[in-house]
């Protein structure tokens, strides 16, 4: 542990050599470099260099995909989606909570694979919001598509809030009843009625802002 607190540069460099090609190695040597990646993705965190963290659970990840590992690959991909986030790589945030999504669906589990994508929500909810809605309607899609509907129903409400923040309320208002049609996929007739009924209230809302625009 102690090696792979302070020389996560030697493990780095040692497992990017076993990964190339040349006359001495004909074959890429990605069980032993994953080791590797991953022992120096840990040390990298421990001294809290998040940057090279980062890119060391990138190489962990790919190792795991290329050894037939997709969980595993999964699971070093949203570390990876973590430090992007404590260094604001936003867009990074989004594409790798996405990959690790794709990588679960490999595996054949919807739940993790739509966790991913809610965990990459979350963390752009306020500087990226459009890209957060996106996210969670996708998460919700992956559930609603394995007939989990009522383990979406956290999801369905915070893209509501959502959209009721931006003001975007036809949106909220869709989003309700995506809820609401979801509730009675599942026999959820209490969590139905109350959605509905949230719906219908917003939609009494919108309808002096409609007569205004038209008036307008």
């Amino acid at each position: 542990m102690l090696f792979c607190e302070f020389r996560p540069e030697k493990l780095m460099s040692k497992a990017d050599k076993l990964t190339k090609l040349s006359f001495t190695r004909w074959s890429a040597d990605w069980k032993t470099a994953t080791a590797l990646f991953e022992q120096a993705a840990i040390g990298y965190r421990m001294r809290k260099d998040n940057e090279k963290a980062k890119e060391a659970f990138e190489k962990a990840s790919k190792g795991q995909e290329m050894i037939s590992s997709p969980w595993d690959a999964a699971k070093h991909m949203e570390s990876a989606g973590a430090l992007a986030k404590d260094l604001n790589r936003w867009s990074e945030v989004s594409d790798h909570y996405r990959r690790a999504s794709e990588l679960y669906m490999e595996c054949g589990r919807s739940q993790p694979a739509s966790d991913a994508l809610a965990k990459g929500a979350r963390a752009l909810e306020d500087v990226q919001p459009d890209e957060a809605i996106r996210l969670y309607n996708d998460a919700c899609g992956i559930l609603e598509e394995d007939g989990k509907e009522q383990m979406a129903f956290d999801l369905y409400q915070a893209v509501t809030s959502i959209y009721i923040k931006l003001e975007k309320y036809i949106d909220a208002a869709t989003s309700l009843l995506r809820w609401g049609v979801a509730a009675d996929a599942c026999n959820a007739v209490h969590s139905q009625c109350k959605v509905l009924s949230t719906a219908s209230s917003l939609n009494g809302l919108l309808n002096p802002l409609r007569v205004v625009q038209t008036s307008i």
